[in-house]
């Protein structure tokens, strides 16, 4: 299989990058081992992707999917197991075939990392979630809990302090990894509760919302929803070795380059301080443009 440019991972960043490209007169294959829109399959409801209102990430996703293959791109159901180039030309094996293209856009996103506690699983969309400016608006003036001892942790605790009626910030250990300023900040609020050296047992619920967290200092905690912040996993295992990585995050500039001429990274999976689907998408359109100048680079 041979493309102009070939995108890996068809999640918002991926699907906007091949949209983008594919409008630019590129042949563009898309590849991803699961159907099209990443994290945005697990998002019971969203209602901040501007112009969208209101709707269910699986909707979103087939709204992006829907508008990538109406300009021409070509998706693909397959999943890249190494990335090689030899002169101008990328060589992406799958465990399907083998693509050549002239540019590729990586945008392989990244996972959260779960507590796997009982419940967890169950309540994913229905209370238990790992983005607080995705879902805190639905939980206004309820009880929250939120796990996790970093700078995001406390971030979120205080967002959603100004959204819930109580926050009950959850750590294992006895002090926070957080930056100090965030920690005075968390504990000069006056409705977050700080519960340390305590880890989730269980996630609890009526079976379609959350309704306590178990812990192992043996208390029941009541909460309407539980916000998991220890921390995320980038899907850059491809890359290992061949571009540059910082702490297993793609390295960009602005324009979305990696340390390889012609590979280029977009959402999650890069080194970015926000992670959104706004802002997912708005990288892969600058991948796109950067792809662009870049083939275009090679005729000259």
């Amino acid at each position: 299989m041979e493309c102009d440019v070939l995108v890996i991972g068809c999640g918002p960043a991926g699907l906007a990058a091949a949209g983008y490209s594919a409008r630019a007169g590129y042949s563009v294959i898309a590849i991803d081992s699961l159907a099209p829109g990443g994290q945005l399959l697990y998002i019971h409801e969203i209602e901040n992707y501007p112009g969208a209102g209101s709707m269910s990430g699986y909707a979103l996703a087939e709204s992006f999917e829907k508008q990538a293959a109406s300009f021409g791109v070509r998706i693909e159901f397959m999943e890249a197991k190494s990335i090689t180039k030899e002169g101008s030309t990328f060589i992406v094996t799958t465990d399907s075939d083998a693509i050549r293209a002239k540019a590729v856009i990586f945008a392989s996103g990244a996972r959260h990392r779960h507590l796997g506690c009982p419940g967890e699983e169950e309540y994913q969309g229905k209370g238990v979630s790992y983005c607080a400016t995705c879902d805190g608006p639905f939980f206004k003036g309820k009880s929250i809990a939120v796990v996790g001892g970093g700078d995001t942790a406390l971030t979120d605790a205080l967002y959603l302090s100004r959204i819930g009626r109580e926050v009950h910030l959850i750590h294992r250990r006895d002090e926070f990894r957080g930056q100090k300023a965030l920690q005075d900040r968390v504990r000069a609020a006056g409705n977050i509760i700080l519960h340390m050296n305590r880890n989730v047992l269980s996630i609890n619920g009526n079976g379609k919302t959350v309704s306590s967290l178990t812990l192992t200092s043996g208390e029941e905690l009541p909460a309407d929803a539980a916000f998991i912040f220890v921390g995320i996993t980038p899907n850059s295992e491809l890359l290992e070795g061949f571009a540059e990585l910082s702490g297993g995050f793609v390295v960009t500039d602005s324009g979305m380059r990696t340390s390889v001429p012609g590979l280029f990274a977009a959402g999650d999976v890069r080194d970015t301080p926000f992670r959104q689907v706004v802002t997912a998408a708005g990288d892969g359109a600058l991948a796109a443009h950067s792809a662009d100048e870049y083939i275009q680079s090679l005729k000259a």
